[in-house]
């Protein structure tokens, strides 16, 4: 280990998470909404608790469902089905508190402008084939291994709460060596020991997706509360918003305070955070940057950024303002123009509130296109 090299640690959480739960109930909202009616405006936000989850916020919309059956649903397939998996779906109370204004109020209306201020930054990085930090990259894989195993009834004892943490060795460069830790905190059945979960998890998921980055000194801690039976929302409550750090880069970058899951796409901290991280992806896919970070800023009723500020980490290969102006001429950035260029108003969002708003290559903010900067 050189005398220089850093260690760097990120966070996954798996979606039976509580907080990730309320996301997926308000994205699964949403997507209902714009499977009937595309122009519905949306910002519904979930708290819940021990037998009781509560739906709440503004809805303006034709369409027509159930609040309820689309939480149950949600629910259900997460698994939570019973007490003892931390929520009994068919025996709790689900309170919804939602008020839907007229589909009249926003007739005819077009997102020309920022609806509040914003400030939204975003990240991508060449150290993978998914542009983003190996650490959040591990972490991320071994949540979906997590949540493959437990609905293919590979560990049949797990519930659904689950969270993943890995810290990469870094050289003085900030260039992957090894990785040095890996946490993982898994709710499950009573009657199963912590040697066995410690056995099943190396077997199960650490090594089918890590196995080629593991050496003889990775340290791994699988459960060191010993004990993980009672979780998931029987224990404490939770809300979205929460994760608002697993939901972006897990602390490796800066931060804006904007969260996703409660909201439609005319909310700039939704749809220009997409698209930042569509140009800092594109910026890093052509070659112009190893690593970069784009900051958009807006002021309530206007329609163009405030300011767009490119942070490169002293990798970029020509001039930063060169690609800032590239971006101004081909890109409107407005957030009208972004719902449109990203084809964001169509029922897409259940999925990012899962396991991640980005990774994925079918989001639309993930595509690469070429550049050609003069």
């Amino acid at each position: 280990m050189g005398e220089k090299n850093h260690f760097f640690t990120s966070e996954c959480v798996t979606q039976g998470h509580p907080d990730k739960v309320c996301d997926q109930i308000s994205d699964a909202i949403l997507d209902e909404c714009f499977r009937q009616d595309p122009y519905s405006r949306v910002a519904v936000e979930c708290l819940i608790t021990d037998k009781k989850l509560v739906i709440a916020w503004e809805v303006t919309t034709k369409a027509q469902f159930s609040y309820e059956d689309i939480a149950k649903k949600v629910l259900k397939e997460i698994g939570y089905s019973s007490q003892e998996s931390g929520f009994d779906v068919e025996n709790s109370d689900i309170e919804v508190l939602v008020h839907t204004q007229s589909p009249d109020i926003s007739q005819g209306v077009e997102v020309w402008w920022a609806g509040d201020q914003w400030i939204m930054f975003w990240y991508a990085t060449n150290e993978n084939e998914d542009y983003l930090p190996l650490s959040l990259d591990f972490a991320r894989k071994l949540s979906l291994q997590l949540t493959k195993v437990r609905k293919d009834w590979e560990l049949n004892y797990l519930w659904p709460d689950w969270k993943t943490q890995v810290t990469v060795e870094l050289d003085e460069n900030w260039n992957f060596c090894r990785i040095d830790a890996i946490v993982i905190s898994a709710q499950h059945k009573e009657e199963v020991t912590l040697e066995q979960i410690k056995s099943d998890l190396k077997e199960y998921v650490i090594n089918p997706v890590l196995w080629w980055k593991l050496d003889e000194n990775v340290k791994i801690f699988i459960n060191p509360t010993w004990k993980f039976v009672i979780w998931g929302p029987a224990w404490d409550t939770w809300l979205t918003w929460r994760k608002i750090i697993v939901d972006s880069y897990w602390g490796a970058w800066r931060h804006g305070w904007w969260a996703f899951s409660w909201k439609d796409p005319t909310k700039v901290d939704r749809s220009a955070a997409y698209m930042a991280r569509f140009l800092a992806k594109n910026i890093v896919a052509n070659w112009y940057c190893d690593k970069c970070e784009i900051q958009l800023s807006y002021a309530i009723w206007v329609a163009q950024p405030i300011s767009i500020f490119l942070e490169d980490f002293w990798t970029a290969k020509i001039e930063k303002e060169r690609i800032i102006e590239y971006i101004k001429e081909h890109y409107d950035l407005s957030p009208n123009w972004i719902i449109t260029f990203l084809d964001l108003r169509r029922p897409i969002y259940r999925k990012t509130a899962e396991i991640g708003h980005f990774w994925f290559s079918d989001y639309p903010w993930e595509k690469v296109e070429e550049w050609r900067i003069d």
